[in-house]
């Protein structure tokens, strides 16, 4: 079995974060792992409070997960500040952790903020250049490149920027923007640009999307997928996902992990 590593916040809710990872990954058939980064006090309607785990410590973490279990891939979501972040770069490089997914998580599904301001420069300096794709939606994107993103023609032009942070590939993600009545993905290696296409869907259930996407992406790498494959069979299962989440909560429901994954039970 092949086997990843999600680096990343806590969700009490359980559908975001490290949980949601782990679902991904365990849907994947990939054995996961954690590092957690930050506990969050969260449910459907928003987060209530946050405490960051000390950056030493989560280094440990990595460590003791790298030097006796290993990973074919790992992933990034909430690092929450600079420290932590630098932190994590620093044992990427150390155990040289191969396909590295970056999820630029910097606002949750509502609003709430889960990166600090001075955090957003070590994460584009330090971590993005080592990473094999990053997955910012259009508001992280905005937030990176410092200007609107307000269409199809915008999204191509900033994956294209994105690109020369230094990352391998960029899927920027555009759920939030209404194209053609889809939900377009635009996935760029520098060279060329793939659009993936999903119907929209009405759903609320669309908290920790972008966590799954990205753990999801994860999980294909470390399975021996190209890129682009891992980022189109990542799309495809994070929209069936979303289309059969739970309702629950008052809120933003969570997304359904094993949503077209077959089961005895």
């Amino acid at each position: 079995m092949k086997k990843a590593l999600t680096i990343a916040g806590s969700d009490s809710g359980g559908g975001a974060g490290i949980q949601a990872d782990l679902k991904t990954f365990m849907a994947f058939g990939v054995y996961g792992m954690s590092a957690i980064t930050a506990l969050t006090a969260q449910n459907t309607v928003g987060v209530q409070g946050i405490v960051d785990i000390p950056p030493e410590f989560v280094r440990e973490q990595i460590r003791s997960v790298m030097t006796d279990i290993g990973a074919d891939a790992a992933k990034t979501g909430m690092l929450s500040n600079a420290a932590i972040v630098r932190a994590v770069a620093e044992a990427v490089r150390e155990f040289r952790i191969p396909n590295l997914v970056v999820d630029p998580v910097m606002i949750a599904k509502s609003g709430d903020p889960l990166l600090a301001p001075d955090a957003r420069k070590a994460l584009v300096e330090e971590l993005v250049p080592l990473a094999t794709i990053i997955t910012p939606n259009v508001f992280e994107a905005e937030s990176i490149l410092g200007r609107r993103i307000d269409g199809l023609d915008a999204m191509k032009k900033a994956a294209r920027e994105l690109k020369n942070t230094g990352c391998r590939w960029v899927v920027l993600k555009g759920g939030v923007l209404d194209i053609e009545s889809e939900a377009v993905d635009v996935l760029c290696d520098g060279r060329e640009l793939i659009l993936l296409r999903s119907p929209r869907s009405d759903s609320r259930c669309t908290h920790g999307s972008g966590c799954t996407f990205s753990s999801a992406i994860a999980a294909g790498l470390a399975k021996g997928l190209t890129p682009p494959d891992a980022v189109q069979r990542a799309k495809d299962y994070v929209t069936e996902a979303i289309r059969k989440g739970f309702p629950i909560g008052s809120g933003h429901g969570p997304t359904n992990h094993l949503a077209g994954v077959s089961s005895k039970w």
